[in-house]
């Protein structure tokens, strides 16, 4: 939410087939262009129809540049945020991979994007991702695009890349975002191996993102795997928990609306790049493709773990 604005100039805009949160090869909807006889109805319906409309340019820098005193305060002194590791980048377009845990509202992802804008204006763009129920959200939707914020899928991440700019993913998604708190620096990313075949396809390197301090700013108590379950939650809206959490202003509570986040230390640290096989070939290799996954895994864990290390104190510090 990443070396020149727009590497070869160009603006790509096409109909759009969203992806699950890791822009995987199974792409869901793949074959949907969002329109016509063929939208499915109800909720997956109102989703594909209103997340038409993305496209790969710059974000509104001005936009930006009007809410800098926020995010200025609320980067250096609410949340103390550290982020290391900018030397690491390489000079062409890559995809950061991360990890965020802060429930519905992952303030590790929103304040991170807005530090890479921060860091490089318009120098090197970062496009972050969602998830499309959150793309599709009026108002929030309105905001993600403004601010460059791309569909996860595997059409809108290819071209990001094919235009020059960075990308960054979260491939854990709900598992990773609503986890339980006592597992609050354990990488959680489900398996999804998705991105890994994106990068390959793409011809970019890997870079991971290690994160800490997310889930100390909304507490998750329990992530409700069951009752999402039996409620169908992964069919209706792609979720395969729903938690219970502590936070502001509710206190306990269903964590079905955003929470005000609780003045945690976030630190994070961008990880040397992984290098991928550009044979697009690859990406159709199994064993490969779940080797780097698990490399990529071990490495985030790795920083993690470092940067658990520097806490001052049990939570918050």
């Amino acid at each position: 939410m990443a070396t020149s604005t727009s590497r070869n100039g160009s603006t790509a805009q096409a109909s759009r087939n969203g992806g699950d949160g890791s822009a995987s090869r199974d792409d869901r909807d793949a074959g949907r262009n969002g329109g016509g006889d063929d939208s499915p109805s109800g909720l997956q319906g109102l989703i594909e129809r209103r997340r038409k409309g993305w496209e790969i340019g710059e974000p509104d820098h001005e936009f930006l540049h009007r809410q800098r005193h926020f995010w200025n305060f609320v980067n250096d002194h609410y949340f103390r945020m550290e982020v290391g590791g900018w030397h690491r980048l390489p000079d062409g377009p890559c995809m950061l991979v991360g990890i965020h845990a802060s429930s519905v509202v992952p303030m590790e992802a929103w304040s991170f994007v807005f530090e890479w804008w921060r860091h490089f204006g318009r120098e090197r763009i970062l496009h972050g991702t969602t998830h499309d129920a959150l793309f599709v959200l009026p108002g929030i939707g309105d905001y993600f695009r403004r601010v460059g914020v791309i569909p996860a899928s595997h059409e809108s991440m290819s071209q990001a890349f094919a235009a020059g700019h960075d990308a960054i993913v979260w491939p854990g998604g709900d598992l990773d975002a609503l986890r339980p708190w006592t597992k609050r620096d354990q990488v959680i990313l489900g398996g999804r191996d998705g991105f890994v075949r994106q990068a390959i396809t793409a011809g970019v390197p890997i870079v991971p993102v290690a994160a800490t301090g997310g889930p100390d700013t909304v507490i998750v108590i329990s992530d409700g795997r069951r009752l999402a379950k039996a409620i169908g939650l992964k069919k209706l809206l792609r979720a395969e928990v729903l938690p219970i959490t502590f936070g502001l202003p509710f206190g306990i509570f269903q964590s079905v609306l955003p929470a005000i986040p609780m003045p945690a230390k976030l630190r994070l640290e961008i990880l040397d790049p992984i290098e991928v096989d550009h044979d697009a070939e690859r990406a159709g290799d199994k064993r490969y493709v779940k080797t780097k996954f698990r490399q990529v895994e071990r490495r985030l864990q790795q920083g993690v773990d470092e940067l658990a290390k520097r806490r001052s104190f049990p939570i918050f510090g």
